[in-house]
């Protein structure tokens, strides 16, 4: 069995594409369960940000898993086979790995190591867990993931360096807040780092906007802000100066007839769209004094920045981890397959000494103990020495399988290797 990932990302397609993969809740639970519903899946979950979707699965086969990932992303597109291949990207085993670490510690991101993909791989894990998809294999992987992503975090200043989304944004609009009224439209995790960020620049005031007023009142509250409904958007745009828009709303939240109306006095305006679908209609970037920021504009600012954080400590760790966690992996792989060895010798054992009992009834109990002492003596010494080497054998990296060779060595049962991993072991 092997991790197999199926994804695109800022890296690999434009935001237009992104676009139409985009997932809701509801989506993103759909995807998971048809993820795990096809042939050679045994565990599937689904990490989905506005800006990358990424399959991970546990499969038994390759290719046939490869094609059947990739069609649900196509078929999500609405597009043909041929137009998604060049954006879609492929991680298989070991590359599987490695991609998922450099996620989780946020080499991977758009805002060179942002924060909110540790929460979203951890919503990822969870989501799994709760919907059963996700099994030993891939809790495993996710759980060391997001120690690799907090160890990143912890031992760098990638987090603090990187610009974030918002931070970037700001930049494009104009970043000295004093003065100027600020509405967030979303209360999400997006939506928390634009508070907190046009707070800590000096905004005069804060309004969030959202759908549900408990949650908007929680997040304002936070920060000494005010919440507002949804139906009093447009009365908040029209006092306010900067919109920063984050819902997870799948479709136009705010059309360009709001903006205008809002902006009817002729004032300078920003708009920052960091949600994917966008939320802002981008023909509001039209509107005499508003200036408009999507995901789009920010990918080349955003890139721009990784010579300037501290992408090589993090590379290092990644690194680091990566090898652990194959290491300890290629050690798991083989232990069924010495605790297997090891059981056919005790039975070995076991039949040799009640053979010489039917031959010898009359044998001396304490020369029956001390023969089985010998035998089994005899039996762990001629095992010791290829038991401990595949062990060693395992930490090298390389096509061969040492387990697979002991096992058809000493003519193991594949089943009694298998009963090894099932609950409960070898009776």
């Amino acid at each position: 069995m092997s991790v197999l990932v199926v994804g695109l990302s800022h890296n690999s397609a434009p935001v237009s594409l992104l676009e139409r993969v985009a997932l809701d809740s509801d989506g993103v639970q759909k995807m998971i369960h048809d993820a795990s519903a096809c042939a050679h899946v045994t565990e599937a979950t689904v990490i989905a940000t506005c800006n990358r979707i990424e399959l991970y699965a546990e499969v038994d086969r390759f290719h046939g898993s490869v094609e059947d990932l990739s069609r649900l992303l196509v078929d999500k597109a609405g597009e043909s086979t041929e137009a998604m291949l060049p954006h879609l990207y492929v991680h298989y085993d070991d590359g599987a790995v490695s991609h998922l670490f450099k996620v989780a510690a946020g080499l991977d991101s758009m805002a060179l190591g942002e924060g909110q993909i540790l929460g979203q791989t951890r919503e990822a894990l969870r989501l799994g867990q709760e919907l059963g998809t996700v099994g030993p294999a891939l809790n495993v992987l996710f759980q060391q993931a997001l120690r690799v992503g907090k160890r990143s975090r912890a031992e760098t200043g990638i987090d603090r360096a990187a610009p974030s989304l918002v931070s970037a944004a700001l930049e494009r609009v104009g970043g000295d807040l004093s003065g100027r009224r600020v509405v967030v439209l979303g209360a999400g995790a997006m939506a928390g780092l634009a508070v907190a960020t046009v707070t800590r620049r000096g905004a005069a005031e804060v309004v969030v906007v959202n759908r549900t007023p408990e949650r908007a009142e929680h997040l304002a509250r936070e920060y000494a802000g005010r919440a507002a409904l949804l139906e009093d958007l447009d009365a908040e745009l029209a006092a306010a100066d900067l919109l920063v828009s984050c819902t997870g709303s799948t479709g136009i939240v705010v059309r360009a007839e709001q903006m205008r109306a809002a902006t009817a006095d002729g004032r300078p305006f920003g708009v920052i769209d960091l949600a994917l679908p966008h939320d802002v209609d981008p023909a509001a970037a039209a509107i005499d004094n508003v200036t408009l920021v999507n995901l789009t504009e920010l990918a080349a600012d955003v890139h721009g920045t990784e010579a300037a954080v501290e992408v090589e400590a993090v590379r290092e760790i990644v690194s680091q981890e990566v090898a652990a966690f194959l290491a300890a992996r290629r050690q798991a792989s083989v232990t069924p397959t010495v605790v297997a060895l090891r059981s056919m010798a005790t039975s070995v054992v076991d039949a040799e000494m009640a053979r010489l009992e039917g031959r010898l009834p009359d044998l001396d109990p304490r020369a029956r103990a001390e023969i089985l002492q010998t035998v089994r003596r005899v039996a762990d010494k001629l095992l010791h020495e290829p038991t401990v080497r595949v062990r060693e054998l395992a930490n090298e990296s390389g096509a061969v399988s040492y387990a697979a060779a002991l096992a058809e060595l000493f003519a193991l049962d594949p089943e009694a290797v298998t009963a090894v991993t099932r609950p409960g072991g070898l009776a």
